[in-house]
């Protein structure tokens, strides 16, 4: 079993911080919505920052281990992770967008189907561009 996990480590890593970094966007746009009384798109945008945030903290720190140093360099590993981001970020805005607000479908059922494709897409970004070794 300890060989099993420390082969798969990366992967465990990413899927339990994917599932925090999700329970991050998927309150943020609770509260926003449900407390503040905010529309679904600003919501959903709310919610991407605050997960972006948190996404690359983690990600930097626990799951890639990233080695990168110095200003300059952090800076386009930022980026990177950022750009990435922004377009994953766009599709869940999209998303929101068509099923709740265009289509009817529930918020919270489509924001959770949305994460998922969100997280995929983010992992192989990560692992094969941003925090490649």
């Amino acid at each position: 079993m300890k060989q099993w996990i420390l082969k798969y480590k990366e992967m465990i890593l990413y899927l339990f911080f994917g599932g925090c970094t999700t329970l991050v966007n998927i309150l943020a746009y609770a509260a926003a919505t449900r407390f503040v009384s905010m529309a679904v798109v600003p919501a959903t945008v709310l919610a991407w920052i605050l997960s972006v945030i948190f996404a690359y903290v983690t990600n930097r720190i626990y799951v890639f281990e990233s080695k990168t140093r110095g200003i300059r360099a952090i800076g386009r590993e930022v980026a990177g992770f950022v750009s990435c981001r922004l377009f994953s970020g766009a599709l869940d805005v999209g998303l929101m967008w068509l099923l709740v607000d265009m289509a009817g479908f529930p918020d919270l059922v489509i924001k959770i189907l949305s994460n998922i494709l969100v997280i995929i897409i983010n992992y192989v970004a990560s692992k094969f561009w941003i925090f490649k070794k």
